[in-house]
């Protein structure tokens, strides 16, 4: 609100048409009790001035991930530091650090990490770096120091909802902070797939050999929505050996909805698939579970599985897989059965693609590589609508990770990652997260795949 203060000169003039002891004392009075209306708020603003974004609230539109840790002055000083500030500035910076500290990539990823960490304001500026309020930024180079110092130059507002809670994580804790840019680095053409976490916040912690996290994502920017409650962290849930991902969901849309925001991909799969609105709403709403299967020999990486819960929609999936038969055939593929009661598919060369059967209580199991021989039993979802279970560090040995990824994540034996989406409200796509990462021991290898 703008306070507008009365004119001087017409205050002036009004006075002058009578001494001032002629004043009445209603009129003193209201001149009294105006100045006061006047003054007091004037006062609480100057007291109380608005709240302005400190360095890491100004650094996180510039960050595609942002994440923070904590300080352990005893152990030697990080590689990032070492890189950024060379050993003798390094080490002893690292060692009066006390609290936290911080690492964030922007928008391009290959630039490589930026060091922030809190320095008083008397020490000399590291080379490539800049002061922003309580902190010192170390940029990679003089290139990314200017490209930073571009971005912070836009004027924008302080942060809010789940960018303003992340930054107070990121003040206090360990936590991680992205956004979509980060998504497509990491994940590359498979950040489609995870259109509800384009931007999100965890809190990290440890316990044993495990990486706790807990946190919430958005799949809008600029989420202004109340914190979501918490989700607890999943029990131990390990795979088997021969299984190299599991997520399980109440619907599939959790899948399809990022692949048909493409209109062009849309157009395909109806045109090639016959997959047209009618079947596509009943595979939107059917819960699923997605599996991936190590494969020993042959000239399939791994086999491929999803199977669906028809339900009363059976009629309408069961259509659609003779309109998918028909497309298949004009695609030069030929029908085969290699077990009975099993729809396959092959090559001319005899080679097996893949296909579908019917299992009990109306289940129908689409398959790409080999017959699956075995259906294990998925995970049931009490408290989440869904589930992601991965052995990360056999999926890379395997060339099926993304490379992208964190290298701890890549190293890791098993992930897993629950979620809950609370519905769209006012254009957002909120949801709840928590999971853990199991680390594996030191000087274990992972099994060939």
């Amino acid at each position: 609100m703008r306070l507008r203060l009365p004119n001087p000169l017409a205050l002036q003039a009004a006075l002058a048409l009578r001494p001032a002891q002629a004043l009445r004392p209603p009129l003193a009075f209201t001149l009294l009790t105006t100045a006061t209306l006047l003054l007091v708020p004037a006062l609480l603003l100057l007291s109380f001035p608005r709240r302005t974004a400190t360095g890491l609230e100004r650094l996180m539109p510039a960050a595609a991930l942002l994440q923070s840790f904590a300080a352990q002055p005893a152990q030697p000083p990080p590689p990032l530091w070492v890189q950024r500030l060379g050993p003798a500035s390094a080490g002893r910076l690292w060692a009066a650090q006390r609290r936290l500290w911080w690492q964030f990539w922007g928008a391009h990823g290959d630039a490589g990490a930026y060091l922030v960490l809190s320095a008083p304001a008397s020490l000399p500026l590291p080379a490539n770096s800049l002061r922003l309020d309580n902190l010192v930024v170390v940029a990679p180079d003089p290139l990314a120091r200017q490209l930073l110092q571009e971005q912070l130059r836009a004027r924008r507002r302080p942060p809010r909802g789940l960018a303003l809670r992340c930054t107070q994580h990121l003040r206090q804790s360990q936590a991680v902070h992205w956004n979509g840019g980060a998504m497509g680095q990491m994940l590359g053409p498979l950040a489609s797939l995870a259109q509800d976490l384009q931007q999100g916040c965890l809190v990290l912690s440890s316990q044993g050999r495990s990486l706790l996290w807990q946190g919430e994502a958005d799949g809008s920017e600029g989420a202004l929505g109340a914190a979501p409650a918490s989700l607890p962290v999943p029990t131990v849930a390990p795979l088997a050996g021969d299984q190299l991902l599991e997520l399980r969901g109440r619907r599939l849309d959790l899948l399809l909805r990022g692949l048909l925001a493409s209109p062009v991909l849309s157009q395909s799969l109806a045109q090639t698939y016959g997959l047209g609105p009618v079947p596509l709403r009943q595979l939107q709403a059917s819960p699923f579970q997605l599996r991936l299967q190590a494969v020993p020999k042959g000239p399939f990486l791994a086999g491929l599985q999803l199977q669906l819960t028809a339900g009363s929609g059976r009629p309408v999936l069961e259509r659609w897989l003779k309109d998918l038969s028909d497309a298949l055939e004009d695609q030069g593929l030929a029908a085969t059965q290699p077990l009975p009661g099993i729809t396959g598919w092959s090559r001319e060369d005899g080679t097996l693609l893949g296909g579908w059967r019917w299992l009990p209580q109306g289940q129908l199991l689409l398959f790409l590589g080999p017959v699956p021989t075995r259906i294990p039993a998925g995970l049931p979802l009490t408290e989440s609508a869904w589930r992601l279970r991965l052995q990360p560090a056999a999926m890379a040995t395997a060339s099926l990770l993304p490379s992208g990824l964190p290298p701890v994540v890549q190293r890791s034996q098993q992930l897993e990652l629950i979620g809950l989406p609370l519905g769209q409200r006012s254009g957002e796509r909120r949801s709840s997260l928590a999971g853990r990462l199991e680390l594996r021991a030191a000087g274990s290898a992972s099994a060939p795949r």
